[in-house]
């Protein structure tokens, strides 16, 4: 979730009829400013958060909103004018409401932040619903792995008005808890989306926000009766510095979030994780055979390095195939180079004590070391030719990370291109020409660096193979 989130754009649009009569004493100090931006752009949706704002923001500053922990607010959703927007063709809508940091510096750490609240409050959300007094809304629903996210559709020919408890506050996210600190402020953003041609929610039509902070139970009320008591103390003159203070707040439009664009490019599918372990892969045929081309076999999960020349898509694929997709919105604009270039220091200051010397060890291609390493050649037949001039046999590589049967069924059909499934048995050779079937305790006691021939026998009764080794 880190992302670095924009300000809100300037707000344009003309107040529809019933909306204004609705919520006349916050409309009647916009009307005059709304009206004079002619042919600016007709945006669909209004959101008005049912909570005051205060009167000690400055002019040109965002308006801030005070609310209580657990305390249910209502968010309007109106649209203005239906019949003016005929981009809408679905009858429905998908609005996902999120509460995300409003500091820059906490965006970078949001993944960390939001983790360690939920180590702190297990079982608890950042953001529920309150079902039972929301009015319009269909399909509610609350993903378990994302604590301040809630999503549900709602019909734009009916205004709809959804229920929100905001369960963290402000000062759980300031660095010293010694009392009195200044608690750090939050966004609610409300995205929406209307259906693609494949009837699925995934075209960004709106978003907007706006900037609150959340105190204890009645904390909330208190502050806003200082911030009165405080502004009605100044002159008349310093007073027209600060916004006078609305019943309502109306969120302002803003810059979607990134699922938001990630959902408009889902058709686009992601390359899955593919990894080779050799450049010139061979393959068994019926009875003994040699390998196409010889090449060696690379260490496993060192072939896939980060490069410098890496797009910022390529590092995005690459952050995913390694597991490090809760960075995948902060290293969103990133290519290989500019992530190459972040020390040690910087990837855990960002990411976390784990997670930065992983991401670091991982970009710097540093490998495990394997457990055992073993040299298998495959057994030619009478009348081939030598693959390499002379006569020699070229042997191929193996590194086992689990001395296991299983460990070495994969990596010889690695090597040769086919499924584990398709290894039958593998069986040990002795001089005497006895075999012996190969197990856990037999590859645990193989010896490091030994060498073997490989012959392959087909399966009678399946499409698989039994692997010896000489």
């Amino acid at each position: 979730m880190l992302f670095c989130h924009s300000q809100p754009e300037t707000y344009h649009q003309h107040s529809a009829s019933y909306i204004r009569e609705a919520l006349a004493p916050f409309l009647k100090n916009e009307e005059a400013r709304l009206m004079a931006e002619n042919g600016a752009k007709r945006t669909p949706f209004q959101y008005f958060l049912c909570a005051a704002t205060s009167p000690a923001v400055k002019q040109q500053e965002e308006t801030l909103t005070y609310l209580n922990q657990g305390q249910s607010y209502e968010i309007r959703m109106l649209n203005r004018k239906l019949v003016e927007y005929t981009d809408i063709s679905s009858k429905y809508v998908k609005s996902i409401v999120r509460v995300v940091f409003h500091d820059r510096r906490l965006q970078y750490m949001e993944h960390q932040q939001l983790e360690g609240w939920r180590w702190n409050r297990p079982g608890d959300r950042i953001l529920d619903i309150d079902i039972p007094l929301s009015v319009g809304i269909l399909e509610p629903r609350s993903d378990a792995l994302h604590l301040n996210t809630i999503e549900f559709l709602w019909d734009p020919v009916k205004n709809a008005s959804v229920f929100i408890q905001v369960n963290c506050i402000s000062t759980e996210f300031t660095p010293r808890k010694h009392g009195g600190e200044k608690g750090v402020p939050f966004r609610i953003q409300v995205d929406t989306f209307t259906t693609n041609e494949h009837g699925e929610y995934m075209q960004h039509v709106h978003s907007s926000s706006c900037q609150v902070k959340v105190f204890k139970p009645k904390g909330a009320d208190r502050k806003l009766k200082t911030d009165r008591e405080k502004i009605d103390k100044k002159t008349p003159q310093d007073r027209e510095k600060y916004q006078p203070s609305h019943e309502t707040t109306l969120l302002k439009e803003c810059s979607p979030w990134p699922d938001a664009l990630n959902l408009t490019n889902h058709s686009s599918s992601t390359p899955s994780p593919v990894y080779h372990s050799s450049p010139t892969p061979c393959g068994f045929t019926d009875g003994n055979c040699s390998p196409n081309q010889q090449g060696e076999v690379f260490m496993p999960g060192c072939s896939d390095h980060l490069l410098p020349s890496s797009s910022p898509q390529d590092t995005q694929q690459w952050l995913h195939r390694h597991r490090f997709s809760p960075f995948s919105r902060l290293f969103s604009s990133f290519s290989g180079a500019d992530l190459l270039r972040m020390s040690r220091e910087d990837l855990i200051q960002i990411c976390g004590p784990a997670d930065g010397i992983r991401l670091f060890n991982t970009m710097k291609g540093r490998c495990i070391q394997p457990r055992l390493t073993i040299y298998v050649c495959q057994q030619q037949s009478r009348n081939q030719p030598p693959i390499k001039p002379g006569g020699g046999d070229i042997y191929h590589a193996l590194y086992l990370e689990e001395l296991t049967l299983l460990d070495l069924s994969e990596k010889i059909a690695l090597l040769y291109s086919i499924s584990p499934q398709q290894i039958t048995h593998i069986y040990r050779q002795k001089p005497t020409g006895i075999h012996i079937v190969v197990s856990d305790e037999m590859v645990q006691n193989f010896r490091e660096e030994a060498s073997f021939i490989i012959s392959t026998i087909r399966d009678e009764n399946t499409d698989g193979f039994h692997v010896v080794l000489k």
